[in-house]
């Protein structure tokens, strides 16, 4: 681990991956069960919301609460911050009373000040740059439906996001042969496709930015997309439609070019009829509810990974 904190899934080595994922299996097997039920007794987690959310804000909830810990859910204009506090300010103050803090944000260069302000670990719930919360899921879910990473072919189709950008790290932790297809002026940013290269270099697998969205999803075990329109976009929505339908969208036709047994797998929320169909979405291949779930799973698994001590860690790992 490069540090305490996880605001990109860059500051994870591939040991540090391997060890969360079986422990998110582990702790999703034995739900309701004693298992890891005390690991976070005793201990307090603030959750900073700049921006709406449905998953986040629950799995984030009930994973510390079925960790025996305390969560307080904040809201930007519950805080001072919305007064005018600095954010270093904020991190100060919120590191002498909690054990964590995950803050869900507008500008990614907020969360890095509040990350460098604070004396506990920082969690990135989503910042306009990356996600990578979400992939720590989706990496358990296709973990789940192909029993394994290194190898695999893992298509994103649509928008280079933030999502897309957590994926290129997550996919070269892992071995994983990632290619994104995205229309010309959406790509991905040159710093982050430069940086994930770089790692996928050092521990196998591949990262490539093209413009065919066939040639992305020919043969892929795995074939993924995201809103077209992210939060704070809005106004943009009518030129992205224009730039992104038909041709990316993920429907049964782009679906057929990916292997028979490929799954698909989206964040969410989802808008059926513009990034996605609902024939796919609602279909055979489609793994969004696991992955939705999972988010709860992994979450767990690495609360318990920052906040834990090694021994108590090593404790809840198979």
């Amino acid at each position: 681990m490069k540090g305490k904190d996880f605001l990109t899934l860059s500051e994870l080595e591939p040991n540090d991956l391997a060890s969360i994922l079986p422990v998110a299996a582990r702790l999703k097997k034995e739900r309701g069960k004693r298992f890891g039920s005390t690991a976070l007794s005793g201990k307090s987690v603030a959750l900073i919301f700049e921006k709406p959310s449905t998953r986040t804000r629950v799995s984030f909830q009930v994973a510390i609460s079925e960790l025996g810990g305390h969560a307080i859910s904040l809201s930007s204009n519950e805080l001072q911050l919305g007064r005018g506090e600095t954010v270093e300010d904020t991190g100060h103050v919120l590191s002498r009373y909690v054990h964590g803090i995950m803050a869900r944000v507008n500008r990614h260069a907020d969360l890095q000040r509040l990350a460098a302000s604070s004396s506990v670990p920082v969690i990135n719930g989503l910042s306009d740059l990356y996600h990578p919360v979400q992939i720590l899921a989706d990496l358990l879910t296709l973990q789940e439906h192909k029993k394994k990473l290194k190898g695999l072919k893992v298509a994103w189709v649509g928008d280079g996001d933030n999502v897309c950008n957590s994926w290129m790290f997550g996919a070269a932790l892992t071995g994983i042969d990632f290619v994104a297809a995205t229309p010309k002026g959406y790509e991905p940013p040159e710093e982050v496709v430069t940086q994930a290269e770089r790692m996928a270099r050092e521990h196998g697998g591949s990262v490539a930015v093209v413009s065919d969205p066939g040639k992305a999803a020919s043969g892929a075990d795995c074939v993924i997309t995201d809103t077209f329109v992210s939060m704070g976009l809005e106004e943009e929505k009518q030129k992205r439609i224009a730039a992104f339908i038909p041709e990316y969208q993920v429907n049964k036709p782009l679906m057929a070019r990916a292997k028979k047994d490929a799954i698909f797998q989206h964040c969410l929320p989802a808008h059926r009829g513009e990034e996605v169909t609902a024939d796919v979405m609602d279909g055979p291949q489609s793994v969004i509810f696991d992955e939705a779930e999972n988010r709860l799973h992994t979450t767990k698994a690495l609360l318990c990974f920052l906040m834990l001590g090694r021994r108590d860690y090593a404790a809840l790992t198979p």
